[in-house]
């Protein structure tokens, strides 16, 4: 079934969740679009998180679900994920992160240990909760960063906020 990963994991390293100020098909067609956005755009780990490395720079890629699957979210992904939504928006959505770091010296990329994680948004009514299981790396970004990343690139999508945080546990 698209968006569900049918062996998601039972422990989770963080959970968050938010108030949706939006309908649930808005909300999920902007994720959509917000995860396809930055598929492989390169940001400073500043930007990102608390730097552990110097100059170093870090790439996302991002897959949805379908049954025991993720499908890299390009552009035939992504629209037929939108088309979807559109008929009928998803309870759970269930994505996959690689988190790519390179370090620069001397104006090469230099690349280190990857990042692996596992996400769950879980719809009820206005009400978001975001899981976040931690596959493996050295986690160079933490589970809370990614979760403030998402919340903060959808926010910035729209004069008005669409997600309002409400706790992290």
């Amino acid at each position: 079934m698209l968006g569900l990963y049918e062996n998601f994991p039972k422990n989770i390293h963080k959970a968050a969740h938010f108030t949706v100020l939006v309908s649930n098909k808005r909300f999920q067609q902007t994720l959509i679009r917000t995860l396809h956005k930055i598929n492989g755009i390169t940001f400073n780990l500043e930007e990102i998180a608390d730097p552990s490395v110097p100059q170093c720079k870090v790439i996302f890629d991002w897959g949805i679900a379908d049954t025991n699957n993720f499908n890299y979210l390009d552009e035939e992904e992504t629209n037929k994920v939108l088309k979807t939504i559109w008929k009928k928006p998803c309870r759970i959505m269930d994505f996959f992160c690689a988190v790519r770091y390179y370090k620069i010296q001397n104006e090469k990329k230099n690349p280190l240990k990857f990042d692996y994680y596992m996400l769950r948004f879980t719809s009820n009514k206005d009400l978001l909760e975001i899981q976040v299981f931690h596959e493996r790396g050295l986690q160079y970004t933490t589970p809370e960063d990614i979760i403030n990343l998402i919340a903060n690139k959808i926010n910035q999508t729209s004069p008005r906020k669409m997600l309002k945080p409400f706790e992290f546990s």
